[in-house]
């Protein structure tokens, strides 16, 4: 695909540090992009819709509006309402600022985004940069930087079935030290990194903070999180059907038919 339009979009807001390295990735595969991004941070915000309050659009620059709302919102208002001529080739969404892998993706804005461009029968692309936990820790966007472009180059030549978008996870090594890149599935941590942090005001009254914390993984081989501890960029396949096809045909000779009775 020569010269694709591209809509980009994140959960970290449209001021994000992890929003300048995806224009940089897609300066590389095109030069019709736009953006329509959360005027706000809304990591977390998973599919969310705003369904109670007026959105508003703020134009940043040509082709760059900000929404008030989910990266949801901002992608299915970009695609219907701010790009007027033709929809988008492409939705990048990212990068996101720290990985979204194993069950991160069920609650992550940033997969959401290019959930929605999916929806809308756009090919989509969720991009994330893993870094540490330790305290002062910062991304290595260099990474992104340096694969992001050939990466998307290699899977629009390919493609993929649309009922599914791509998620890709770049690890916290530099990119000298990254030598491959690993075709994955959805993995699932041994422990929670969520956590509610217990805090007390001034006035003595408790509330909480909701916080990630670093816990020893074992993955198994195969998985986003083993690929990217392993210091290989993970690519993902994933789609919105969550049936569990095991269980699914169990159930249906034990409760298929007529309707149990008291």
């Amino acid at each position: 695909m020569k010269n694709p339009r591209i809509l980009l979009t994140n959960d970290d807001g449209i001021r994000a540090r992890g929003l300048k390295s995806l224009q940089k990735i897609a300066a590389e595969l095109s030069d019709d992009v736009w953006i329509a991004a959360p005027a706000e941070e809304q990591s977390g915000a998973g599919r969310s819709l705003t369904l109670h309050d007026p959105l508003r659009v703020r134009k940043v620059a040509d082709k760059s509006f900000a929404i008030s709302g989910t990266p949801t919102d901002a992608v299915l208002m970009g695609v219907q309402d701010l790009i007027t001529d033709k929809k988008p080739n492409l939705v990048l969404s990212g990068v996101n600022r720290g990985g979204n892998v194993a069950e991160d993706v069920t609650f992550s804005g940033t997969v959401a985004g290019a959930m929605q461009g999916m929806q809308l029968g756009i090919p989509s692309i969720a991009l994330s940069q893993v870094y540490s936990f330790l305290p002062n820790a910062e991304p290595r966007w260099e990474v992104c930087e340096t694969f992001g472009a050939p990466i998307i180059r290699r899977l629009l030549e390919e493609g993929w079935p649309e009922d599914v978008l791509i998620n890709i996870n770049f690890p916290d090594r530099d990119p000298a030290e990254v030598t491959e890149v690993e075709v994955t599935k959805q993995g699932r941590r041994d422990q929670a990194i969520v956590h509610a942090d217990k805090r007390t005001d001034p006035r003595g009254v408790d509330y909480y903070w909701i916080g990630f914390r670093g816990a020893p993984q074992s993955p198994p081989e195969g998985d986003d999180l083993h690929a990217v501890m392993g210091g290989r960029i993970s690519v993902t396949p994933l789609h919105v059907d969550l049936t569990h096809m095991e269980t699914h045909h169990r159930l249906k000779g034990l409760l298929g038919g007529a309707p149990p009775r008291k």
